[in-house]
Parts: structure tokens; sequence; C-alpha cells
């Protein structure tokens, strides 16, 4: 009887230490081939973009129209774009995802640190940048959230939000320096300068400020 009772102890010690603990993933599974650059311009630019420009209010000679997805197919195309922005957080904080390709420069040096100083800095002080991301992410969670609910009201709200998400990692390591921003808290004005700027700016938001950043 004793030696029945210490097997029934042993067995789930055995598996609280061995196979029976859950798996880890090991690093190897994932293969960084994208820059966070290459993300900002194939998903978060043109996803931000698309649903910037799908709501508003528009106003010329023809009188006031206000913007919004009508059709099913449209919303359809509106959440796809949403997913990608909640989808865009994980990705540029995969470990070994550089900010730019070897020799890539800024396109605007006047205002902009180059890709090796960006990536110094969001090296330097990674769980802040971690911290921004997941920032970004939940904006992006509850603008998802407004288009699965087609409240347009929330999406014009969360948009705005999604664009000072932008900002406070953009102004942190892309343009640290910029007099604009210098002085300004985390979380303040700054639509003007990111590559996913305003939801006012139309499809050139990220003109001056060029696209390679998060």
């Amino acid at each position: 009887m004793r030696k029945y009772l210490l097997l029934f102890l042993a067995v789930p010690l055995v598996c609280l230490l061995g196979s029976c603990a859950s798996p880890t993933p090991p690093a190897g599974d994932y293969n960084v081939v994208a820059t966070i650059k290459d993300i900002m311009d194939s998903e978060v630019d043109p996803s931000a973009d698309y649903i910037w420009e799908s709501i508003g209010t528009e106003v010329s000679a023809a009188g006031i129209v206000d913007k919004r997805p009508q059709t099913d197919e449209e919303w359809k195309e509106e959440r796809r774009r949403a997913v990608i922005l909640v989808e865009a957080a994980n990705l540029l904080l995969m470990p070994g995802r550089h900010v730019a390709k070897p020799g890539e420069k800024a396109e605007n040096p006047e205002v902009e640190l180059g890709p090796e100083e960006i990536e110094a800095l969001i090296n330097k002080d990674r769980p802040n940048f971690v911290k921004l991301a997941k920032a970004f992410q939940e904006t992006a969670i509850a603008q998802l959230k407004a288009v699965d609910e087609k409240n347009v009201p929330d999406l014009l709200k969360e948009g705005g939000n999604l664009d000072t998400r932008c900002e406070d990692c953009h102004k942190t390591y892309w343009y640290p320096n910029d007099p604009v921003y210098k002085n300004q808290t985390s979380g303040g004005e700054g639509g003007d300068k990111g590559s996913a700027a305003s939801p006012d700016k139309g499809a050139d938001k990220g003109a001056d400020k060029g696209t390679d950043k998060k």
C-alpha cells in the first residue's frame, strides 16, 4: 500500500517538472525578414490611411457629405484594415526586427535620426518601446471593436487616438530632437509629423516625415 501511495504522489511531480509542462516555442520558430520600415510601408500606413479616409465630412460646392462605409463589403474591408493594425504591433515587437535595411538613410535627415540611431535608442530602452507598441495595439483593438459595431463616432475617436499613439513613438525614437516635440510630454499634440499622421491629413500623411517609422 505504501508503495502505491508513493507512486501516486510521484506522478504529478514528474508531470510538473518534466513532460507535462507547457512547451515554450523556441526562438528559432521565427524567420524575421521585414524591417520596421517595411511593416510601416506595407501594413500600418496604408491601413491607417484607408480607415481615416473612409470616414469624415467633405464640404464642397455640392454640399456637405458625411463619409462612412455603406455596404457590407466596405465594412469587411474596414475590418481587414483594422485587423492588420492590431497584429502589426505584434510584428513590430518580434525579437530581431531591425528598423531598416543596411545602408538605408532617413528621408528627412534634417529632422529624423538615421535608422542606426533609431535602432540604438530602441535597444537602449526596449521596455518603453514595448509599452508604446502595446498602447498602439490597445487603441487598434478599440478601433476594431468600433468597426465590428459599425460605430462611426467611436471609429472617428479611435482614429484620432491611433494618431496620438503613432506620434508618441515617432517623437521618442524618430525625431526626438525636433523642437516641435522636444518639450512635449508623451501623448501631446503631433498630428503633422508621423508616417501615420492625423485623420485630417488624407493620403499624404507621411510625405513630410518619410515612412521609415513605427
